[in-house]
């Protein structure tokens, strides 16, 4: 996840309600300067969504959401995505996610979540949901008992507080929702999400 991704401070979590806004929600977000792009499993448009975005939009890094069965991981690899997201993290899936030829992205909430997908090799993981469960203050205090750990929070991020966690050096990238709305979504208006995308992409830098 590191290497993949050098470069992307921020990840845009998508959620789908008919796979024909696809293309245009992720050439709208690419078109902002935002490539990375996680697209949840939450809704049936969503498979589809994904094919659709990897197919007509090669400049997205394409991931998966919500990704919670080992079921999922292999969808994950069968549609072409490069990286996969977990909310939480089942011993299953950890070593669904060993197995798998793409990257997963583990979700912890707690020291000890951290600790059993350390002892499975893993070193990067989400923090869900980060605002709920201590936020920038939690993870500065894992500094330092846990100097080699990367996170990328996600749940209570947005334009308020991005700075924050950007600014601390276990964070690799947020994640958040906020620069993709349903209702924009919904209504088309693809011009006022690429704003945000502009406008998000420049708080991290």
């Amino acid at each position: 996840m590191r290497k993949l991704l050098s470069g992307h401070r921020l990840v845009a979590v998508i959620t789908l309600e008919s796979s024909d806004d696809a293309v245009p929600l992720a050439k709208a977000l690419v078109a902002g300067g935002l490539c990375a792009l996680e697209v949840t499993l939450r809704t049936d448009a969503a498979v589809e969504g994904v094919s659709n975005i990897i197919r007509e939009v090669p400049e997205a890094i394409v991931g998966t959401g919500t990704v919670c069965t080992t079921q999922q991981v292999a969808l994950s690899e069968d549609l072409g995505c490069s990286y996969m997201v977990s909310p939480g993290a089942t011993n299953e899936l950890l070593e669904a996610g060993q197995r798998a030829s793409i990257p997963l992205l583990p979700g912890v909430s707690t020291v000890s979540e951290m600790m059993n997908g350390m002892q499975f090799g893993y070193r990067d993981f989400k923090f869900f949901p980060a605002g709920a469960c201590g936020g920038v203050t939690f993870l500065k205090s894992l500094q330092g008992p846990f100097p080699a750990v990367q996170f990328c929070p996600t749940g209570g991020v947005g334009v308020h507080n991005i700075g924050e966690y950007l600014a601390l050096p276990n964070v690799l990238a947020v994640g958040g929702s906020w620069i993709a709305p349903v209702g924009l979504i919904r209504d088309k208006r693809w011009d006022e999400i690429e704003n945000l995308a502009r406008d998000a992409v420049a708080l991290c830098t």
